[in-house]
């Protein structure tokens, strides 16, 4: 089958791989259908981690099932369904507590799972035209049979429920005030869920104009942190107070206003001083620990110079880590069907498979729109 193959920093393309075949009982083979491109797989593609070449991306996936395993009994050939970028056992102690993106049988000496990435088991990707889910019971969420919400529903892979998570580990309750540092795809999702969980002033900080323009499109406010200071442009808009909220959705390759350099730590600790006294902050953003091309040795063993202190001095309180995506699924998928959210809006591009490499660069150097790509084999 053809997949996207990583081969060397900043180049991938179209191979022909191996097909997967059954290995497990509860294993089903599904043709995938939509498949997107994620901010975290340009961490690789940047050759900002230690992935290698020959693997094959792809952890945002859903698709048309075409063979089940013996041990398979909810699922059939031919229900639509989409997974969870986490893969999880459904069993282990983790994943019987909800935090199903922290398995404790899917990796070996890890906790937690993925496809297509490194680092998180031997589970290739599905940027290419057929994908093994394990596990499938528990790893495939059904769909309508109808064809509806293609790009809707591929999101329920990672962002939205990504975005989601943001507001869930900061706590965004009704007419509270929060600010979203990061406009990218999790960037515009987790505004748009604190809209959806009754926000009244969701600040969304970015530089991209693309971005800001698609946050101002939803009714967040776009900040534009290469015009001042975000911080004090978003204080002077809370009466000096600062925000209740507040979401990391950059990461560890945040950079400074004009673009010029990194700064791994400049996200985390803008949101500590946006964010008033006693409030909190959720960092779906990545950070991992150890960058190869960090800009200092320290980032390059995942040591970054945060104000604990600061953060200390105002009583706030701070949850991090990768989304349980099954948590949320479910709920946001019926909320999909029932019309109550449609997070398509921030898919720019649908593209076949062939077109991936060109993808990949333009949506790596934030040109031409490129906000979400959605890929189809």
């Amino acid at each position: 089958m053809k997949a996207v193959v990583y081969q060397e920093p900043y180049s991938v393309a179209i191979n022909e791989v191996d097909r997967p075949t059954i290995q497990h009982p509860n294993d089903v083979i599904v043709r995938i259908t939509s498949t997107a491109i994620c901010g975290s797989d340009l961490h690789m593609y940047e050759g900002r981690t230690a992935a290698e070449p020959g693997i094959v991306f792809g952890h945002e996936n859903m698709g048309i099932i075409e063979e089940t395993g013996s041990g398979v009994a909810g699922l059939n050939r031919g229900d639509r369904v989409v997974m969870p970028f986490n893969v999880a056992c459904g069993f282990c102690k983790n994943c019987m507590a909800g935090n199903t993106g922290f398995c404790l049988t899917v990796n070996p000496g890890f906790a937690g799972g993925a496809y297509g990435y490194v680092a998180m088991g031997p589970y290739t990707g599905g940027q290419a035209e057929y994908l093994r889910v394990p596990f499938a019971d528990f790893n495939c969420l059904k769909l309508p049979a109808d064809g509806s919400h293609e790009a809707d529903f591929v999101l329920l892979a990672d962002i939205f429920p990504t975005g989601y998570h943001g507001c869930e580990l900061a706590q965004v309750s009704p007419g509270e005030s929060v600010v979203v540092y990061g406009a990218g795809p999790v960037g515009l999702m987790a505004a748009y869920s604190a809209l959806l969980r009754g926000a009244a002033r969701v600040f969304c900080v970015d530089r991209v104009p693309e971005r800001l323009a698609k946050a101002e499109e939803i009714g967040a406010i776009p900040i534009d942190f290469s015009a001042g200071d975000p911080v004090e442009m978003i204080k002077e808009q809370t009466g000096g107070e600062g925000t209740d909220k507040g979401v990391d959705a950059v990461g560890y390759q945040a950079q400074v206003g004009d673009g010029s350099k990194e700064e791994p730590a400049i996200v985390l600790n803008s949101l500590i001083e946006t964010v008033r006294p006693t409030g909190r902050l959720g960092v779906p953003g990545l950070y991992v620990p150890s960058d190869p091309g960090g800009p200092s040795e320290e980032a390059k063993k995942g040591m970054l110079l945060v104000s604990v202190g600061r953060m200390f001095e105002k009583g706030q309180v701070i949850g991090t880590g990768q989304c349980n995506v099954k948590r949320y699924n479910r709920q946001l998928r019926d909320m999909i069907i029932a019309g109550r959210a449609k997070p398509s809006f921030v898919v720019s591009h649908e593209l076949s498979l062939s077109e991936a490499p060109d993808a990949y660069r333009k949506f790596d150097q934030r040109i031409e729109g490129y906000t979400k790509v959605v890929l189809h084999p």
